[in-house]
């Protein structure tokens, strides 16, 4: 199934979920330079925005992973997808921590699942990849099997795709970077000559502005 990037691409700058700044941009935490700050979380005080991206995830989630038999959102901020997205479907819900409560049951892994079932990952945004499939990691260890996984963006990097290749996890993003800065030359937001700076962004985002 070919989701409707662009249509979701529209929706997240329409909320304000995602700031294109080439001119002044931000530093991740990992220290690089980015045009762009994405928190999809915005998303969930827009309550049409919202329901038109549940629906886009849950009709990827129906056509390409049937077989699905739970679901399971990255905390926090695939926490409330990953809920909404169950509810909607009617299947069983999860979410994963970042690492295991330092106290109670000590779990990383919070609700109900038996083994071998068969888990869709819900992500809020995938950049390298390398957090999102630390999770995967998580799941296949305690003996669950994973299909696939499901994001609102991802930023297109090469580096997610070779990861996810290598992991054999299929993942499919609602929308990505390309098709988003598209939308945003087409209704202003950015202009032609910063097109060529946010494109090589997305090539070499270690090196981008420095």
């Amino acid at each position: 199934m070919k989701t409707n990037e662009s249509a979701v691409a529209e929706k997240l700058l329409q909320a304000e979920a995602v700031k294109l700044s080439p001119s002044a941009p931000f530093t991740w935490a990992s220290g690089w330079k980015s045009p762009i700050y994405c928190d999809n979380r915005k998303v969930l005080g827009f309550p049409f925005i919202r329901d038109f991206v549940k629906s886009e995830l849950c009709n990827v989630l129906f056509s390409e992973f049937p077989d699905a038999e739970l679901l399971a959102g990255v905390a926090t901020a695939g926490i409330a997808w990953g809920a909404m997205a169950a509810d909607q479907l009617k299947l069983p819900y999860i979410y994963v921590r970042p690492k295991p409560k330092e106290h109670g049951l000590g779990n990383q892994i919070e609700g109900y699942f038996e083994e071998a079932q068969k888990v869709v990952v819900i992500e809020d945004l995938v950049s390298t990849g390398k957090s999102s499939l630390q999770v995967v990691d998580v799941l296949q260890k305690q003996g669950l099997e994973v299909v696939g996984m499901v994001s609102i963006f991802s930023y297109g990097f090469p580096v997610a795709e070779k990861a996810f290749a290598e992991s054999g996890v299929r993942f499919i993003p609602l929308t990505n970077y390309e098709t988003l800065i598209a939308q945003a030359l087409s209704k202003g937001l950015v202009s032609e000559d910063q097109m060529e700076s946010l494109s090589e962004w997305r090539k070499h985002p270690d090196t981008w502005g420095k």
